[in-house]
C-alpha cells in the first residue's frame, strides 16, 4: 500500500484539528476575557530505506546521505495566547474591571481555585463578590482591626456582611473656618449692646445628633481694626431649637423659658449664660481674641495662639453617658483674613480639620460600593462616609500559556504553568485596573480568516494526495485485465 495515502490521512486530521481551533476562536470573538489559541504541526515519523555513510579513503567512494521517506504530520501543540491585553470595552459600570498587564483574577468555584481574565463582577444574595461570567467567587484580602489591608492567604470578599451594612456615628472633633472679615462691615463694629457678626458652625455628637453652634465676632474696642472678640450666642439642635433653654409654664400658666443644666466652655473658660422669659439667651463676654496683621490682613493669632485653634466644649450636665465630644471641638481660625471687601464679611465653616479628618458623621446605611484602580473596595454610606472592605488580589505565572482552560473563561494551574502560592499579588506589582471597562476577546478576525484560508487549502491538498495515490493504485490494478 502506498505510504502517501497515510501521509494524506494524517494531513487531513491535523488540518481538521486546526479548523476546530479556528472555529472556536471565531465563535468567542465577543467573549469577555477570551484568549485565542493557535495550532502547531510537526513531522512525526520517517522510514529510513538507506542509512547515511561516510567517505571511504581506501576505495575513493564518496559519502551518501540517508534516504528517508516521511510518513505524515501530527499536532505538536495547541497554544493559548496569554501575552498582551485584549481590546477595551467601555461599560461605565463601577463593578467592571479590566486588567492592564499579564495577570489574572483569582476566583473560587466549589472547592477549586481558578483564574480568569473576565472582570465582570457583582454581589450575590449573600453579599459575596463574584464573577458573573462563571459564577465563581472573587478572591482577595480583607482588612485588619486597624482597617488596613491584611495580605495573607486570599479568601472570598464579603461586602454585605452585617458589620458592613451600617456604619456607626462619629462625633466631630474639629471644625475649620475660612473666609474674610472686613473691618468696615457694620456688624463687626464695636458696640456694647451689639450682636456682632454671626458665624454658624455645625457638628455631630457621638450619637449622630447634629447641632449648630452660633459664634459671634466684633471689634474688641472702638479704636482697633485688628483685634476682634469672639463669643458664643447659642447652641441649636437639628430642628433649630436651642439646647440651652427649655419651655415651661409660669404660675399663671403662661409659656416661658428657663435655662437647662448644660454649660459651655469656650477657649478654656466656662461661659455663663442667662435665659430671659421670652427665650433670649445671653452669654457673658468671652476672653477669646482674634488678631490680624493690620498691614497685610493676614491671620496672626487667636487668644495668643498662632496655630489658630480654640476649643469649644459642651456638657449636658451628666457625669456619664454624655454624647457631646469628650475632648470638645477644636475650631481652626487660621484660614481667616481681614481684607477689604466692600464692607461685607463672609465666613464659612467646614466640619473637619484642614485635611478633612475628624469631621464626624451621623449613623449611615450602605448605599453602594466603589472600586479604586488599586483594587481596593469601599462601601459608600448614605451619610457620605465610606469604609475600606478589602482588596482584589491577582495572580501571575511563569508560563501563563501552560494554564489549562476549563471553560467558562476559567483557567486552572498546571505543572507547566507554575503553582499558585495562595497569597496573590497587588495589581500595582504587575499593572493596573481600569474601572468601568472589560477586556474583550483577543481574537483577530483578519488573522483567523487568513488561517482559515490556508487551512482549507492545506486540507484540499492533502485530500488530493489521497485521490492521486488512489488513481495510481487503480492504474496498478489495471495492469492485469
Amino acid at each position: 500500500m502506498m505510504r502517501s495515502l497515510w501521509s494524506g490521512v494524517s494531513g487531513l486530521k491535523v488540518h481538521q484539528t486546526k479548523m476546530d481551533v479556528i472555529g472556536n476562536n471565531i465563535s468567542n470573538v465577543n467573549t469577555v476575557g477570551f484568549r485565542s489559541s493557535s495550532v502547531n504541526f510537526t513531522d512525526v515519523f520517517y522510514q529510513t530505506t538507506q542509512s547515511a555513510s561516510g567517505p571511504n579513503a581506501d576505495t575513493g567512494a564518496a559519502g551518501k546521505n540517508a534516504v528517508q521517506i516521511g510518513l505524515g504530520s501530527n499536532v505538536a501543540a495547541v497554544s493559548v495566547n496569554m501575552s498582551g491585553t485584549g481590546a477595551t470595552s467601555r461599560t461605565d459600570r463601577g463593578m467592571d474591571l479590566m486588567i492592564n498587564g499579564d495577570a489574572f483574577f483569582i476566583v473560587k468555584s466549589g472547592t477549586e481555585t481558578y483564574f480568569t481574565k473576565s472582570g465582570c463582577f457583582d454581589v450575590d444574595a449573600s453579599g459575596t463578590l463574584y464573577c458573573t461570567t462563571n459564577g465563581a467567587s472573587v478572591l482577595g484580602w480583607g482588612v485588619d482591626e486597624r482597617n488596613n489591608i491584611r495580605k495573607d492567604t486570599v479568601d472570598t470578599i464579603k461586602l454585605m456582611s452585617p458589620e458592613n451594612k451600617n456604619i456607626d456615628p462619629q462625633s466631630t472633633s474639629a471644625v475649620t473656618l475660612s473666609g474674610n472679615i472686613d473691618s468696615k462691615d457694620p456688624l463687626v463694629q464695636y458696640d456694647v449692646n451689639g450682636a456682632g457678626y454671626p458665624i454658624a458652625m455645625g457638628f455631630y455628637d457621638s450619637l449622630g445628633n447634629y447641632y449648630t453652634a452660633k459664634l459671634t465676632t466684633m471689634k474688641s474696642n472702638e479704636t482697633t481694626d485688628t483685634e476682634y472678640s469672639l463669643g458664643v450666642s447659642d447652641i441649636l439642635d437639628n430642628n433649630g431649637v436651642s439646647i440651652l433653654k427649655q419651655e415651661t409654664l409660669d404660675e399663671a400658666g403662661n409659656k416661658t423659658y428657663v435655662s437647662t443644666e448644660q454649660y459651655v466652655n469656650f477657649a478654656g473658660n466656662d461661659l455663663s449664660y442667662t435665659v430671659d422669659p421670652d427665650g433670649t439667651v445671653t452669654f457673658d463676654k468671652s476672653d477669646a481674641l482674634l488678631t490680624f496683621n493690620g498691614a497685610t490682613g493676614a491671620f496672626v493669632s487667636v487668644t495668643g495662639e498662632s496655630e489658630g485653634k480654640l476649643n469649644l466644649k459642651l456638657n449636658d450636665g451628666a457625669a456619664t453617658n454624655n454624647p457631646f465630644p469628650v475632648g470638645g471641638i477644636d475650631i481652626d481660625f487660621s484660614a481667616l483674613t481681614m481684607f477689604a471687601s466692600s464692607g461685607n464679611s463672609a465666613v464659612n465653616s467646614e466640619r473637619g480639620d484642614v485635611d478633612g479628618y475628624n469631621a464626624g458623621n451621623s449613623a449611615g446605611s450602605i448605599n453602594g460600593f466603589t472600586i479604586n484602580p488599586d483594587g481596593k473596595i469601599y462601601a459608600v454610606y448614605d451619610n457620605g462616609d465610606d469604609k475600606l472592605l478589602g482588596q482584589i488580589a491577582v495572580a501571575s505565572f511563569a508560563n501563563p500559556s501552560g494554564l489549562e482552560a476549563v471553560g467558562n473563561s476559567l483557567f486552572a494551574a498546571t505543572l507547566n504553568s507554575g503553582e499558585f502560592d495562595g497569597i496573590g499579588k497587588d495589581i500595582s506589582e504587575l499593572g493596573s485596573f481600569s474601572i468601568g471597562a472589560l477586556e474583550m476577546s483577543d481574537v483577530d478576525l483578519a488573522t483567523e480568516f487568513t488561517n482559515m484560508i490556508t487551512t482549507q487549502r492545506g486540507f484540499q491538498a492533502n485530500s488530493r494526495t489521497i485521490t492521486t495515490s488512489d488513481s495510481m493504485l487503480e492504474e496498478l490494478i489495471n495492469l492485469k485485465r
